[in-house]
C-alpha cells in the first residue's frame, strides 16, 4: 500500500513539475504575444514543445501537409485518465452513432474541437490558441481544470498555414516597429491576392463539404475519425466592428435540432460574462446564419455537433494596431484577449452540459438510422449514360462518409422529378444510384440532396441552394418511401474489346471526366479530332463533339500511341471504341471537313489588381489540379509587354480589366488574328456595349424619372429584391454549338449575381435563361424579372478569333461539377 501511494505521489509530483516548467508562449517565442505575428513554424514548434513537456495530457496528430509543404496538425488535450484511453474514447464515440461497427465499451466524454486561422490574414486566432493551450495545462487555472474533468479538447492551431504565412511574411516585412495605427499606412494595405485564402486562392471556410482543396480533404478526413460534439471556428471581420458570438443569426436551417438551437443561447450566456466583466463591446443574432452547408459552423452542425462562428473585429487590415472610426485604437493584444475569452467560454459551455450534449449528439444519428429523415426518404440518380458523373458524385459521398448503393434490379417508383419539378412515376434501372436517409448521416443526406431548401428568412450570408443532383447534372428523383439501396458497387459496364491497332479510337463527350481524358492525351502530344455532327459507326451512335483519335497524324508516336490512350482511358473510366475503318454508317467520315483537329492551346490567365482573387483561383486550380493542363499566369500590370503571338487563349476571371487593357486595341487585334478570350462573370462587362463587340446590356424598360419612396428601416430587406445570393436557374443550351457539346440541351446554373444581357444579334446565343426558368433558391422579385430572357453563354466571332462570354462562371468554388464540361468546351472545342 505504501509503495502504491509513493508511486502515486511521484506521479503527481511529475505532473506539477511539468506544469511549473512549461514555458509560457512569451517565454518560448522570445517576445510578448501581440507584439508581432508569429510564423507558422513557430506556432507548430510551441505546440510540439508543450506536448513534449506534458506527455500524459497532450497528444499531437500530424494529419497532413499543405500544398506549399507546411504541416497540418492538431493537439489533443485531456486529463491523464482520458488521454490514457483516448483511442477507446474515439472509437466508442463512433460506435455510439453507428459510424463504426460494435458497441461502445464505456462512457464517452464530451469532445470539443476548436479551429483557428482558417483565413490566413485573420491571423489573431493562431496567436490566441497558444494562450489557450497553455492555460488548459495550467494547474492553477480552476476553469480549465474543471473543463478537462469531462471534456476532451482538440485544438487545430492553424487550418490554413499557407495563407497565414503569406500574410505574416508580408506584414512583418513592411510594418513599422510596434505598428503604425494610421489606416493609410502601407501595413494596412495588403497586396493582391492577400493572405486570406489557400495556396490556390480558395476560401477553405466554404469548402468543408465540397473538399476541393488539399487542406480541406485532409482536415475533414480527421474530423470524421473523431466526430466531435462541439466545433468552434475563429475568424475576424472589419476592424471597425466589435466582436460577434452566438446566438447565430437567422435563417437557421430547418434541420438543426432543438438542442442545437438551445445551445446557441447557452454559448451566448457563457461568452457574455467575459465581455460584460471587461466592458468589451459585442453583438449576436446578426449577419452570421446557419444555412449554407460548407462552413466551419454548418458542416459540423449538420453532422450532429454544436457548431459556431466567432468573429473578432480586425482582419488583415488591422495589423498590430489601427485607429478605428470611433477614435479608439484596436491592438493585436486586445484581439488575442477576445478570442481567448470565447475559447474559454465555449469550453465552459460544453463542459457544463457535457452529458446532455453527448446524449443529444447520439440521438441525432441513431434516430435517422432507425426512422430515416425528411419528407423524401430516398434519392435516385439515373446512371445509364452518366456513369462518369455518378462515379464523381460517389467519390464525394465517400469523403463525407455517406452510405449509398446501386439498384440491383429494375422496379418502378413515384417521386419528385428534379427536371419536371413535379411528382411522377419513374423506372429504377440496374445501376441507378440510391441514397437513403435511413443511415447515421441521414440529416446531411437530406440537406445535400433536397430539391428545395426551406428558408425561414431570405436575408442570408451565402448560397440559398446547392442541391447536388443539379450540381452534377444528373436526372434525379426524390421519393417519400424507403428504397433498397442494392449493391455497394456499380455493376461493371462491359468495355468494348479492342484488339490489334485500330484505325481510330472513338470516345463520347459527355462529362468532365472526358475533359480530363482529353487533356491528358493532348499533353502527351497526341492529335485529337472531333466531329461537328452526330454519327454512327460499328452499330454505336455518337453525339456531336465526340472525340476521334486517328492513327493518321499520330504515326510518330509508334506503340506509345496505343499505350497512352488506353492508359488514360482506364484512369478516367472512358469507354473507348476501337474502329477498323474511318467510314461511318451515318454522319461524316473521319476524313471529312466537318471532323476538325482540336488545338493544343497555349493558355494564359490574368492575375493582379482588379481581378477577383477567388475567381482567379478557381481557374488556376481547374488547370493545374483538375485537368493538369499547362497554363501561364500573367500579371495584369505587365500585359502590354506580353508577346501575345505566343498565346492562343486568354482567360479572364471575374474582375475589372479597364486598367489592364487600356483602350483595348492590342487585345482586339490579337483576337482578330486568331486569339480566343474566355471571359467569366464580371469580366464580360469589359466588352459589353463597346463598339465592335456583340455583347449588349438590356435596357431597363421600367426606368422612369420619378424618385422612388423608400423606407430607411427596411432598406436591407428591400435591397434583396434586386439580389440573387445563390439560386439555381435552368439555362437552355444549343447543344449543336461546340460550346454546348455533351449537354442534353440544358444546364442548371448556380447563379450568384444578376446579369442582364440581351441575346446577341451578331453572335451565337448558346446558353440563355427563358421566362420561368428559376428552379430553386432565393432570387429577389426585381432580380428574377431581369433574369428573364437573358444571355448566359455566348460566342462572338471576330476576324479569325473568338470571344466566349460566360456571364455565369461554371467553375464556381470548384464544386459545381456539371459546369466544368462547358468550360472544357470553351477551352477545347470552340475553335
Amino acid at each position: 500500500m505504501r509503495k502504491i501511494s509513493y508511486c502515486f505521489f511521484l506521479f503527481l509530483s511529475f505532473l506539477n513539475l511539468s506544469a511549473q516548467t512549461t514555458k509560457t508562449p512569451d517565454e518560448f517565442l522570445g517576445y510578448k504575444l501581440g507584439t508581432k505575428f508569429s510564423f507558422h513554424h513557430r506556432i507548430v514548434d510551441y505546440v510540439r514543445y508543450v506536448a513534449a513537456q506534458n506527455p500524459t495530457q497532450v497528444k499531437t496528430i500530424d494529419y497532413g501537409m499543405t500544398f506549399e509543404g507546411r504541416p497540418l496538425m492538431v493537439a489533443i488535450i485531456a486529463s491523464p485518465e482520458n488521454l490514457a484511453k483516448i483511442e477507446e474514447i474515439r472509437t466508442n464515440n463512433l460506435k455510439s452513432i453507428g459510424l463504426m461497427e460494435g458497441k461502445p465499451t464505456g462512457k464517452v466524454p464530451a469532445i470539443a474541437w476548436l479551429s483557428y486561422n482558417v483565413h490566413g490574414n485573420e491571423a489573431v486566432s493562431s496567436e490566441a490558441v497558444l494562450q489557450v493551450l497553455y492555460e488548459l495545462l495550467n494547474r492553477n487555472n480552476t476553469t480549465t481544470q474543471n473543463v478537462l474533468k469531462n471534456t476532451v479538447v482538440i485544438l487545430d492551431p492553424c487550418i490554413n498555414p499557407d495563407g497565414r504565412d503569406r500574410y505574416a511574411q508580408w506584414y512583418n516585412r513592411v510594418a513599422n516597429q510596434g505598428g503604425n495605427p494610421a489606416p493609410f499606412a502601407i501595413e494596412h494595405r495588403e497586396p493582391w491576392p492577400g493572405g486570406r485564402f489557400s495556396h490556390y486562392i480558395f476560401d477553405p471556410n466554404r469548402d468543408w463539404a465540397w473538399q476541393t482543396q488539399e487542406i480541406s480533404q485532409q482536415r475533414v478526413k480527421l474530423y470524421n475519425q473523431w466526430m466531435p460534439h462541439l466545433h468552434a471556428d475563429f475568424h475576424e471581420m472589419g476592424y471597425n466592428t466589435p466582436y460577434y458570438f452566438p446566438p447565430s443569426a437567422k435563417p437557421y436551417h430547418e434541420d438543426l435540432s432543438k438542442w442545437q438551437r438551445e445551445f446557441q443561447q447557452t454559448l451566448g450566456e457563457f461568452n457574455k460574462k467575459y465581455f460584460d466583466k471587461n466592458y468589451w463591446l459585442y453583438f449576436s443574432k446578426e449577419n452570421y446564419d446557419l444555412l449554407y452547408p460548407s462552413y466551419g459552423d454548418t458542416y459540423p452542425s449538420y453532422n450532429g455537433a454544436i457548431g459556431m462562428t466567432y468573429e473578432q473585429g480586425g482582419g488583415g487590415a488591422a495589423g498590430l494596431a489601427i485607429a478605428k472610426e470611433d477614435g479608439d485604437t484596436l491592438t493585436l493584444t486586445q484581439r488575442i484577449s477576445h478570442h481567448f475569452a470565447t475559447s474559454m467560454g465555449s469550453l465552459e459551455a460544453i463542459s457544463s452540459r457535457a452529458d446532455k450534449t453527448v446524449d443529444e449528439f447520439t440521438k441525432f444519428f441513431t434516430d435517422k438510422t432507425a426512422n430515416g429523415y425528411g419528407t423524401y426518404k430516398s434519392f435516385v440518380m439515373k446512371t445509364k449514360g452518366d456513369e462518369a458523373k455518378v462515379q464523381a458524385l460517389t467519390s464525394l459521398l465517400d469523403k463525407l462518409q455517406i452510405n449509398y448503393g446501386f439498384a440491383a434490379k429494375e422496379s418502378t417508383a413515384t417521386g419528385f422529378g428534379y427536371q419536371s419539378l413535379k411528382d411522377e412515376s419513374f423506372k429504377i434501372e440496374t445501376n441507378d444510384l440510391i441514397i437513403s436517409t435511413y443511415q447515421p448521416k441521414g440529416t446531411f443526406v437530406k440537406i445535400l440532396f433536397e430539391p428545395k431548401t426551406a428558408l425561414e428568412d431570405s436575408v442570408t450570408y451565402d448560397l440559398t441552394t446547392w442541391s447536388l443532383a443539379y450540381g452534377y447534372g444528373l436526372k434525379a428523383f426524390a421519393t417519400k418511401e424507403k428504397l433498397a439501396v442494392g449493391n455497394s458497387q456499380m455493376t461493371s459496364v462491359k468495355q468494348a474489346s479492342i484488339e490489334g491497332k485500330p484505325y481510330a479510337y472513338v470516345a463520347a463527350w459527355k462529362s468532365f471526366e472526358d475533359v480530363k481524358f482529353l487533356s491528358k492525351v493532348l499533353a502527351a502530344g497526341i492529335k485529337v479530332r472531333f466531329n461537328e455532327n452526330p454519327f454512327e459507326i460499328d452499330g454505336k451512335k455518337f453525339d456531336a463533339g465526340s472525340l476521334i483519335i486517328t492513327r493518321t497524324n499520330n504515326e510518330r508516336m509508334g506503340d506509345k500511341f496505343d499505350k497512352t490512350i488506353l492508359s488514360a482511358a482506364k484512369e478516367f473510366n472512358i469507354n473507348l471504341l476501337g474502329t477498323t475503318s474511318g467510314m461511318v454508317m451515318s454522319g461524316n467520315d473521319f476524313g471529312s471537313g466537318s471532323v476538325n483537329v482540336l488545338k493544343n492551346p497555349r493558355v494564359a490567365l490574368i492575375a493582379g489588381d482588379g481581378v477577383v482573387s477567388t475567381a482567379f483561383g478557381e481557374v488556376w486550380h481547374f488547370f493545374e489540379q483538375q485537368i493538369k493542363y499547362p497554363i501561364t499566369v500573367i500579371e495584369g500590370s505587365s500585359f502590354s509587354r506580353v508577346p501575345l503571338e505566343q498565346l492562343d487563349v486568354i482567360v479572364l476571371a471575374d474582375g475589372s480589366y479597364d486598367r489592364i487593357f487600356g483602350n483595348g486595341d492590342a487585345l482586339k487585334k490579337w483576337i482578330q488574328n486568331g486569339g480566343k478570350v474566355i471571359a467569366l462573370e464580371g469580366a464580360t462587362g469589359y466588352f459589353a456595349d463597346k463598339d465592335g463587340y456583340a455583347l449588349k446590356r438590356k435596357k431597363d424598360a421600367s426606368a422612369n424619372d420619378k424618385a422612388e419612396l423608400k423606407t430607411y428601416g427596411t432598406r436591407e430587406r428591400e435591397g434583396i429584391m434586386e439580389q440573387i445570393p445563390g439560386a439555381i436557374f435552368k439555362v437552355e443550351i444549343d447543344k449543336t454549338h461546340p460550346l454546348g457539346y455533351g449537354t442534353d440541351g440544358f444546364y442548371y446554373a448556380l447563379v450568384r449575381d444578376v446579369y442582364n444581357y440581351d441575346y446577341m444579334k451578331d453572335g451565337w446565343n448558346v446558353g440563355y435563361i427563358k421566362e420561368n426558368n428559376h428552379i430553386t433558391g432565393f432570387a429577389g422579385k426585381i432580380a428574377k424579372e431581369k433574369m428573364k430572357n437573358t444571355l448566359t453563354f455566348g460566342v462572338q466571332e471576330m476576324g479569325r478569333g473568338k470571344i466566349v462570354y460566360m456571364a455565369d462562371s461554371p467553375l464556381f468554388r470548384g464544386f459545381w461539377y456539371s459546369g466544368k464540361l462547358i468550360f472544357g468546351n470553351a477551352l477545347f472545342t470552340v475553335n
